[in-house]
């Protein structure tokens, strides 16, 4: 492997909207994210519509749906 070629790396703190934190290693020593697997709904099994950019509720408006 070449010398002074590859990213620092470091031990992450990934933490989430929802409070939620984990120690990952990645390039860099902080990662904040929307979703995680406490609070996504794949992985709950709640049933919930995680909305970007308004587009559900477009969608809603469009067809009538409540």
């Amino acid at each position: 492997m070449k010398k002074e070629i590859h990213p620092e790396y470091f031990d992450a703190t990934v933490s989430c909207i929802c409070g939620t934190t984990y120690t990952v290693g990645a390039t860099q020593s902080e990662i904040k994210v929307e979703i995680c697997s406490k609070c996504h709904p794949f992985y709950t099994g709640e049933q919930r519509i995680v909305d970007t950019e308004g587009r559900v509720e477009r969608m809603r408006r469009r067809y009538g749906v409540k």
